[in-house]
């Protein structure tokens, strides 16, 4: 089923959100997703300071086996993109969660307002164990 951290808002499309600090988020893919996807082997991001829009395609994950959609999961501007990930994409498999983290957002809206609209993880484990 793959590891679903508590402290963290997901969506059906299998992004996670995480709160840091100043009204920012970090945003990935899940466990669940990684696994999903195989490994994979290049991960196109938005450019830092580009605007995003809740639920629309902001880039692309390619696998062995796919090439998957990459959503917003909440609205704003993003402040940092992990560059890493262009050298080492791999990083989504060993790390979703911490090394392969994706993009930092800093909000255009309320921040509860927005979380409130996420799974929290209780939700997303029922959703990925149907």
């Amino acid at each position: 089923m793959g590891e679903v951290k508590q402290q963290l808002w997901y969506t059906d499309e299998h992004e996670w959100v995480q709160r840091t600090e100043n009204g920012t988020v970090r945003i990935g893919i899940t466990d669940f997703a990684q696994h999903q996807l195989g490994d994979i082997v290049f991960v196109e991001l938005p450019e830092a300071g580009a605007t995003i829009e809740q639920g629309a395609e902001i880039g692309t994950i390619e696998s062995v086996k796919t090439v998957s959609d990459l959503f917003a999961p909440v609205t704003g501007t993003i402040l940092a993109v992990n560059e890493t990930l262009e050298s080492t994409p791999e990083l989504v498999n060993e790390s979703p969660y911490d090394k392969g983290w994706m993009i930092e957002v800093k909000m255009d809206k309320d921040m509860e307002e927005a979380l409130g609209k996420l799974l929290s993880a209780d939700q997303y484990e029922k959703l990925i164990s149907e």
